[in-house]
């Protein structure tokens, strides 16, 4: 995870949303391709070091969600997104919800996946279209308040018609 992403989260005090928007990220990633071969492994220690830092943050007292925006039928990809979820990103303490692409349709949505910190912070990640991610030019650090409010009601409107994560099944 990048140093602007962290640095966001140990600062946040109230609030810290992630809004994602893409059917696959990092295609070669490792971890997705033992997932691919049936290695079963434990994202908590595996992503220890994010694992910490939403513990860490939702002890203080911040609320951390995130909601998916998926195509149905779903890619392999959000389908080990979907399997880790609950034993990583719940069991560390964030919310999670998922919204078929199709009910977002209607929305007002920012073009690149971002978090929002305290409605005051957005960092957009961005990805080439094969959904690899830059370290070096793959985040987008901005504080304009029109920036901060256009991504903030666009994450609160997908929050809304989204399913929780223990009721959304895959298709």
């Amino acid at each position: 995870m990048a140093t602007a992403v962290r640095e966001a989260l140990a600062s946040a005090r109230r609030s810290a949303v992630h809004l994602e928007l893409r059917d696959i990220y990092t295609p070669d990633d490792p971890d997705f391709a033992d997932w691919r071969a049936g290695v079963h492994f434990d994202p908590a220690e595996r992503w220890r070091s994010w694992f910490d830092v939403v513990v860490a943050t939702t002890a203080r007292g911040v609320r951390m969600r995130r909601a998916r925006i998926v195509s149905e039928p779903v890619s392999e990809y959000i389908k080990f997104e979907y399997d880790v979820t609950e034993r990583h990103n719940i069991a560390a303490g964030e919310k999670v919800r998922w919204l078929p692409r199709r009910e977002a349709a209607d929305l007002a949505l920012p073009g690149a996946d971002c978090w929002v910190i305290d409605d005051e912070v957005v960092i957009f990640n961005h990805f080439d279209g094969d959904g690899n991610w830059d370290p070096a030019t793959g985040m987008d650090v901005r504080t304009e308040p029109a920036v901060a409010k256009l991504c903030g009601s666009a994450f609160e409107a997908v929050w809304e018609r989204a399913v929780p994560h223990a009721e959304y099944r895959p298709l």
